[in-house]
């Protein structure tokens, strides 16, 4: 079958875009107006594609078109944003040489991290192929996701038990074991989590709890004629969505929340991504929740440790911050747009954060580093079954980790374990 398409075209194959064929290019250089017959690099016998395209220049291993065809500048200003902060992806054989040796410590934001951006914050569920590429990464990573959302509500949204959680921009932290170095011990309590499991929580912002329900009540009463308003309840801080507010109201909408906020001068907002978050005065952002984790891993004071962070929204910025400071790591900002950042990569949207978790899982099975598995597996979708019945647990292992990976490109497929 030979499909025939024009560059940038989004028709889809059977497991995504026609973009996710050229992210597995090699890294060549093209001459201009010149046409190309390129196959994907992986070889999946079922689905053989060829893909024709008049290619006019290669940038990051994607086609892109150049700011006079489009008639815009901004591809032109973004992929001289790229000159600064290249892709993970296509940098990632370049981090992994860092890497080696060393610990990864991978921290990860949720919302338009491992989730896209969505109108109602209520709905912003990660898919299951993500879903399965981070509970791969945290079996062979010490994962976390810091997020300023309630802790329980990532909990909810993840629902992954191999993961550790941060909620309120780093206020609610549920860890393995407390921080010696990071974090007054006082704010240090042993829990038990959901699934009857020892942890330690560090809430360092418990003394705001009234204030903050008082705040809650105040924006709700005085923005209840504003029509979009979403009032979010995030336990040690408090998020005022205005994604559906009209922009003739959003001005009215600053001034009341501001106006709110003159009781309470222990408090501070700022703005992200269409909300505005409110949330105590203090020092402390997810920069120290990064290293809170790493502390409580044991890691505090060791020099062979790479913590890896991905977000896209400006309070991810205190965690760029924190990494850089560490002079060893690899900040990561998510943004289809070029924006100032602290990170040194980036990656352009969630669809990459998931081939870049992928990638990660790769690492670790070429390694040879694997969790027991049973002998037999297999990986179904509409067009292949792949078997493999053997003692060899060599075997065994590269053909789960196939399985894993094929599973987490093709949303229809599955791959059990008998």
């Amino acid at each position: 079958m030979v499909v025939t398409y024009k560059l940038m075209t989004q028709k889809t194959f059977d497991w995504g875009s026609v973009e996710s064929i050229y992210t597995v290019l090699p890294e060549v250089s093209y001459p201009k107006n010149k046409l190309y017959q390129l196959k994907p690099s992986y070889k999946e016998k079922f689905l053989p594609i060829e893909v024709n395209f008049a290619l006019d220049r290669l940038v990051m291993g994607l086609p892109q078109l150049s700011g006079s065809e489009d008639g815009s500048s901004e591809l032109v200003s973004y992929n001289s944003w790229l000159l600064k902060h290249p892709s993970a992806l296509d940098t990632f054989n370049q981090m992994m040489s860092i890497a080696k040796g060393k610990k990864i410590v991978v921290c990860l934001d949720y919302d338009g991290t491992l989730s896209s951006i969505v109108d109602n914050p209520e709905e912003a569920f990660m898919t299951d192929k993500m879903r399965m590429a981070l509970h791969e990464v945290a079996r062979y990573f010490p994962t976390a996701i810091i997020s300023g959302r309630g802790r329980d509500k990532v909990y909810d949204f993840v629902a992954l038990d191999n993961v550790y959680y941060a909620g309120s921009h780093g206020l609610d932290i549920a860890a393995p074991l407390q921080s010696p170095n990071f974090g007054d011990p006082k704010h240090q309590t042993r829990a038990v989590d959901r699934k009857g499991n020892e942890i330690v929580l560090f809430q360092p912002a418990k003394k705001y709890l009234p204030a903050i329900q008082k705040i809650l009540s105040a924006l709700k009463e005085k923005t209840i004629r504003i029509k979009g308003v979403m009032i979010e309840n995030n336990k040690f801080c408090v998020s005022v969505h205005f994604r559906h507010v009209r922009d003739e109201d959003f001005c009215t909408l600053e001034k009341l929340v501001n106006s709110v906020l003159v009781e309470y001068k222990e408090f501070r907002i700022s703005i992200g991504k269409k909300v505005f978050e409110i949330r105590p005065d203090m020092v402390w952002d997810k920069g120290h929740a990064v290293n809170y984790f790493i502390d409580t891993l044991g890691l505090g004071s060791s020099d062979d440790v790479l913590p890896l962070y991905i977000g896209d929204d400006r309070t991810d910025e205190d965690a760029f911050k924190a990494i850089r400071n560490r002079g060893e790591g690899f900040p990561i900002v998510v943004s289809s747009i070029p924006k100032d950042t602290m990170a040194l990569y980036s990656l352009r949207n969630p669809l990459e954060v998931n081939e870049l978790l992928i990638n990660l899982v790769r690492v670790k099975a070429v390694s040879g580093e694997a969790v027991e598995e049973s002998s037999f597996y297999a990986y179904k979708s509409r067009a292949q079954v792949l078997v493999c019945d053997s003692s060899d647990p060599r075997h065994r292992h590269v053909v789960s980790t196939l399985a894993k990976v094929l599973a987490c490109r093709d949303t229809s497929a599955r791959w059990s374990s008998h």
